[in-house]
């Protein structure tokens, strides 16, 4: 990675913050494009002159556009695209405000889009690679994720495309799946919901497994070392993954009906109980609306 350019999408903390450090020290050069423009700017000042940042939201297509071609000024080139930003709603479907789903799709899968659409002629100018964030939601249905299952499916199926879209012109694309990684998205679900720290004791292999950062970000890097197709973090999800269709077959699900069912309804009642759909550190929703509610015949919102 020595002197390329990379550009990742969410570095304020957590996965992206850790893939920058990790990426400097290995040569390479960052451009950081994101929310938290205090923790931004600090993360740029530690990184020296081997980073630069801008503030742009990722549904924001002009900012991402102007963010880009910033970057490219400044360095002179573009090599790799992480598109690292993502967010999770807490709730089911019954009991989550529309909104906050919503909101979770224009980030997660929109917001994607755009940040390859402002980044790929360079990419192409560049014969670079585009690591595509994804997860193992994308094959793995969990009540609470539905949102973020659907996202993370959907731009898991964007990579496979835009790989096969981009074979003329040089360039290679990998979707990376992680299970629970120990990041501010991950340890504000444990401390606000009892029954998800329940949950993950009972989930098998590695979905009951929380990653340490350093392994996950280390499995990045070096998947842009080697323009990989796919990241398995922890790798045995590379099994789970090829199981895909049994892992969501109403035999398991009848099996695991049992345990879950209470679970569940504990669950929802937590999730009523916290108030609000995201996280404490999710980036201007912690501690805000879209806010959590119970679907009845007279609130149809």
């Amino acid at each position: 990675m020595r002197d390329k350019v990379v550009l990742i999408t969410g570095p304020a903390r957590g996965i992206g913050e850790a893939v920058a450090r990790r990426l400097v020290a290995a040569g390479a050069r960052v451009a950081l494009v994101g929310l938290e423009t205090g923790r931004l700017a600090q993360l740029s000042r530690e990184l020296g002159s081997a980073s630069t940042w801008y503030s742009a939201d990722v549904t924001d297509q002009s900012a991402l556009d102007t963010a880009v071609a910033a970057a490219v000024q400044h360095f002179g080139r573009l090599d790799v695209v992480i598109t690292n930003a993502g967010i999770a709603n807490m709730g089911t479907v019954s009991v989550v405000d529309i909104e906050a789903m919503a909101r979770v799709i224009n980030v997660n899968v929109i917001g994607t889009m755009r940040t390859i659409k402002a980044a790929l002629p360079h990419i192409i100018h560049a014969k670079g690679y585009v690591l595509i964030v994804s997860s193992a939601a994308a094959f793995t249905a969990l009540p609470g994720m539905s949102a973020y299952a659907a996202s993370k499916a959907a731009v898991e199926q964007l990579a496979n495309v835009l790989r096969i879209e981009m074979l003329a012109h040089g360039v290679a694309v990998g979707s990376a799946h992680m299970s629970w990684v120990d990041t501010d998205m991950v340890r504000d679900v444990q401390h606000d919901l009892s029954s998800f720290r329940r949950t993950l004791s009972l989930l098998p292999g590695p979905f009951g497994v929380v990653t340490s950062l350093e392994t996950c970000t280390a499995a990045f890097v070096r998947a842009c070392e080697t323009r990989a197709r796919t990241v398995f973090v922890p790798g045995s999800l590379g099994i789970a993954s090829a199981l895909r269709q049994l892992l969501n077959s109403g035999f398991l699900q009848r099996l695991m009906q049992p345990k879950m069912a209470p679970m569940l309804q504990d669950a929802e009642r937590e999730m009523q109980a916290v108030g609000r759909a995201f996280g404490a550190t999710s980036v201007g929703m912690g501690a805000s609306t879209p806010e959590i509610r119970r679907t009845t015949p007279d609130d149809d919102r």
